[in-house]
Formats: structure tokens, C-alpha cells, sequence
């Protein structure tokens, strides 16, 4: 199945339960911007709007440009690796303690 980067879009959105105006704030953008990503294939975002969107939808850039790619377990951890990576240092490793806690109660 594939699917343009505007019905990508609007799939995440909707999952996530986002208005057009939430992931307009969210990637500050306009509301009319969001929606002419979803329902015109003219529309190209630049390369700095597209981050703020797949971060926003917790994808990556390369599945919202790839028409062939679909929303895989992959993906969506790839996307979190990414938000993790651009933590600071104090926040990742709180992260990798909670991980470590939750490992020893197994």
C-alpha cells in the first residue's frame, strides 16, 4: 500500500488525536499550512518543517518521505531513539535508570 506524505500525515495526526491546529502549535506552523501538506501533493515541506512534523507524529523523515514505507515497529522505534538522543545527558540517563529499575523487577 502506499501512501503520499499527506495522507501520512493526516493518519498520525488522527491517531494521535491531534486537531490540525494542536500539530500546527506542535510544529509551528500555520493551521492552513498543516492542511495543505494533507490535501495538496504540490505542497513540500522544507526539510526543517518535515523534523518538527515526523517528531511531532513520532515517526521519522525518511517513512513520511517514502511513499513505499509503512508505520513498522522500526519506524516508530526509531523515532523514539531519536527524541532520546536529542535529550540532554541528565534526562537520558534518568531514562536508562528507570529502564534499568523496570529490568530488575522481572
Amino acid at each position: 500500500m502506499q501512501s503520499t506524505l499527506g495522507e501520512k500525515i493526516r493518519h498520525h495526526r488522527k491517531e494521535k488525536g491531534y486537531s490540525l491546529d494542536k500539530l500546527a502549535e506542535l510544529t509551528q506552523s500555520s493551521k492552513s499550512y498543516i492542511w495543505e501538506l494533507e490535501n495538496r501533493d504540490t505542497r513540500k515541506p522544507s526539510g526543517e518543517k518535515l523534523t518538527r512534523i515526523a517528531r511531532a507524529l513520532s515517526v521519522t523523515t525518511d517513512y513520511l518521505l517514502d511513499e513505499k514505507a509503512q508505520p513498522d515497529e522500526a519506524v516508530v522505534k526509531e523515532a523514539f531513539f531519536r527524541k532520546f538522543n536529542s535529550l540532554d545527558p541528565d534526562d537520558q540517563q534518568r531514562i536508562q535508570d528507570m529502564i534499568e529499575a523496570w529490568g530488575k523487577n522481572k
